[in-house]
């Protein structure tokens, strides 16, 4: 009977309320529970399907679930064929659902922990008997773990103290394990090996401490990791470490050169950093971590102490310092050569300065003696070679370089050069040697060509001989003697009255250009009058009136000089050219022309119009290092593109302190473009960016003036028209009361009007 009553119950609607209790019954009548219970495992939030038997689907399904620590169980839904129904209750565990008598459960719940029964009804293929099949599921669910928070015992403490960093979360399935990472305040990060417990001890803490402490969380379903917290380790001040820039180590301290800048930093390692206070000899001078003394001079000269402050530990430290102010002498060291019986004294003196100069003689054969202040050494003159240099290094912190001074104990260079010359009507010849330099002077002296002497010898550079002019002179040759004590037998030159000999005052000139450039060239010998003249480098004779060059003669000397130098027609090679009846000779000297350097970069800070754009004030600054002497602006017409005009001058001759220039002269209707090059004599440097001038600030005051003066003009103008059209047309606008009669007018012959009011108003509207 009761499998009758089941049969009608599966041809209803299935609902828990309408299954009637028996049919449960029945349910179990024809079989035994599958004992064998599946684990199954979900996640809050997350969903799980508890399949029923295996396929064919069952006629009827019945779900059950029994919470963990009850033994009642509950219904949760019931299913026949496609059609189901859930337990209005059973939403406590989830979005449940029921397909092909699968039990699905989404949004799942914690409330879904416990067993879950399925009791399915299958009908045979074969003879229409019913049997039933059960699956038993323990589901446990599982809670992922919330975001960690780290706490700290104490989130500022002093070095040496014990602090206790606390992870926590606030739910999360067990077991729950936990990793520390810690990331200090430059970016670094470090895992803490071997620390998985969420409590973290620093005991004691240190500086190294200090930065951002995380904490990571994880369990079977997820991994979270907390938001940093900041551990500010509190310390200090260590002692403060001074420095000096530019740096100079002395015995005592530290020392510095006059005028020049110096920067005297202090560094004490501290959190939070220190405050520092600077004293001089016990009076302070400045408080902050650096002092700079612009000008450094022998009264910031003495004890420097900086003090550091930690005003959180209120602790202090310091360190003191000697700063000593270096100067060099004036001027230069000096040179002298005291002459001594087969014997040279050489003296360098350099008085002065802070520390004392340290003077060091340096000789052909290597390094001589030293002193501070005053050196002298002492030579045999026979040992000394020929053309012997000394110099007298004068070495002080103070300089960057060395100061020299020299002296030279050497007989004139090469030998004698002889040279003759014609006096006015040609009635001497003149015999002059020259042997030029040296120290002592080289004694010179004319021979004729029997070796006997023509006078007396000279003791200066230069021996010269008088000749009468005679014709037996051609072809006679003179001597002239040069002694010198350094040198032993002295040099000679031989002279023939014959060919013309010259001589260049240097083979290589070199000069800056537009400046001036001087080529010297003196006539050694020749049978007088000799002719002397200059070729350019196109070995174009030089004549006295062309451009640019000047021809000085000076006795037996022509010099050339070449006035603002162009390095693209004057450089080259010069030659001076003597000339008489016997023969020429000639010599060449090249000319360099150099530019200046370079000027520094310009840029333009600021370039604006002008109210009616007829004009531009321009600014500029100058970038970098370098000599100037003044500055140009250049303009062009047209938008900076490959259609734009070519750069044209706009202001020359700028003083090299200017720094803004208002430039005049525009038409308001072409764009323009603005550029300023740096000078140096006629070097330009490289020009700065072209810029377009941009509109000046606006300034609604002048326009309203000059509209509310436009208002005024124009209100005024139409009243005079009005008031010249009424009294013209007399009709039209009556007058207002009787004006006097004109003087021999009748009254009675005017006509008789009754007065009318007329009001005008005239609007100015700007």
């Amino acid at each position: 009977m009761g499998a009758v009553d089941c049969r009608r119950a599966l041809r209803r609607p299935p609902s828990l309320l309408l299954l009637p209790p028996l049919c449960l019954l029945c349910l179990g009548a024809s079989g035994q529970p599958d004992e064998e219970v599946a684990s199954v495992q979900g996640v809050r939030g997350g969903s799980v399907e508890l399949a029923c038997g295996s396929p064919p689907a069952p006629a009827v399904v019945f779900w059950s679930f029994t919470p963990l620590g009850s033994r009642i169980p509950r219904p949760v839904a019931v299913a026949s064929g496609a059609e189901f129904e859930v337990e209005a209750g059973a939403s406590a565990l989830g979005a449940v659902s029921l397909r092909n008598g699968s039990l699905v459960l989404g949004e799942l719940r914690e409330a879904a922990r416990g067993h879950f029964l399925c009791q399915a009804l299958h009908a045979a293929a074969v003879g229409g008997r019913l049997h039933t099949a059960y699956s038993h599921f323990s589901l446990a669910v599982l809670v992922p773990v919330s975001k960690p928070q780290v706490r700290l015992s104490e989130p500022s403490p002093a070095e040496g103290a014990s602090v206790v960093a606390t992870c926590t979360v606030r739910e999360g399935t067990e077991p729950v394990a936990f990793a520390w990472k810690h990331r200090t305040s430059r970016g670094r990060e470090e895992a803490l090996a071997g620390v998985t417990e969420p409590v973290l001890l620093l005991d004691p803490v240190r500086r190294t401490h200090l930065g951002w402490y995380v904490c990571s969380a994880h369990n079977a379903v997820n991994r979270l990791s907390s938001d940093g917290a900041f551990l500010d380790v509190v310390y200090g001040p260590d002692k403060p470490v001074i420095t000096v820039e530019p740096p100079g180590l002395a015995e005592e301290g530290f020392w510095a050169s006059e005028e020049e800048e110096v920067t005297l930093s202090c560094l004490a390692a501290s959190n939070p950093p220190s405050h520092y206070v600077w004293l001089r000899d016990h009076a302070q001078v400045h408080a902050g971590p650096a002092y700079a003394i612009a000008r450094a001079s022998r009264a910031h000269a003495g004890l420097y102490a900086c003090l550091a402050h930690n005003s959180h530990l209120d602790t202090r430290s310091q360190t003191a310092v000697q700063l000593s102010i270096y100067y060099p002498p004036e001027g230069q060291p000096s040179c002298a050569v005291l002459p001594a019986p087969g014997a040279v004294t050489l003296v360098c003196a350099w008085p002065g300065g802070l520390p004392a100069a340290q003077l060091q003689w340096e000789g052909p054969r290597g390094a001589g003696p030293a002193a501070p202040g005053n050196v002298t050494w002492s030579l045999t003159a026979t040992q000394l070679p020929n053309g012997s240099v000394f110099t007298c290094a004068g070495q002080h912190p103070a300089l960057a370089r060395p100061a020299l001074c020299r002296s030279a104990l050497w007989e004139p260079p090469g030998g004698p050069a002889c040279w003759t010359a014609a006096t006015s009507g040609e009635q001497f010849v003149t015999l002059s040697c020259e042997w030029a330099g040296g120290e002592p002077p080289a004694l010179l002296s004319w021979l004729d060509g029997q070796q006997q002497p023509l006078g007396s010898s000279s003791s200066s550079s230069t021996a010269v001989h008088l000749l009468p002019a005679r014709g037996e002179l051609a072809g006679q040759a003179f001597t002239c003697q040069g002694t010198h004590p350094l040198r032993e037998p002295g040099p000679r030159c031989r002279l023939q009255l014959e060919a013309p000999q010259l001589a260049v005052a240097a083979a290589r000139v070199s000069v800056l250009e537009g400046e001036e450039a001087w080529l010297r060239c003196a006539l050694l010998g020749g049978t007088p009058p000799a002719r002397l003249l200059w070729l350019g480098p196109q070995q174009q004779p030089l004549e006295p009136g062309d451009s640019g060059f000047v021809l000085h003669p000076e006795g037996a000397q022509l010099h050339l000089s070449i006035l603002s130098a162009d390095p693209a027609r004057h450089r080259g090679t010069y030659q001076c050219v003597a000339r008489n009846a016997l023969g020429n000779s000639s010599g060449s000297i090249l000319l360099e022309v150099l530019r200046y350097p370079a000027p520094p970069n310009v840029t333009i800070s600021r370039l604006t119009y002008g109210r009616h754009r007829r004009e531009v004030q321009l600014r500029w600054a100058v970038a970098g290092p370098g000599n100037l002497t003044g500055f140009l602006v250049q303009r062009r017409a047209g938008a900076p593109g490959p259609g734009a005009a070519a750069w044209e001058t706009a202001a020359g001759d700028i003083e090299p302190e200017s720094r803004a220039r208002r430039l005049g002269g525009l038409d308001p209707g072409v764009l323009y473009a603005f550029r300023i090059l740096a000078l140096n004599h006629r070097t330009a440097g490289h020009p700065s960016e072209g810029k377009i001038p941009a509109d000046p600030p606006f300034s609604a005051y002048p326009a309203v003036l000059g509209a509310a003066g436009t208002g005024m003009v124009v209100a005024t103008v139409a009243s005079l028209l009005v008031f010249q059209y009424a009294a013209r047309h007399p009709e039209t606008f009556p007058r207002t009361g009787t004006p006097p009669a004109a003087p021999g007018s009748d009254p009675a012959q005017e006509p008789a009007e009754e007065p009318v009011s007329v009001t005008i108003t005239v609007t100015a509207t700007p």
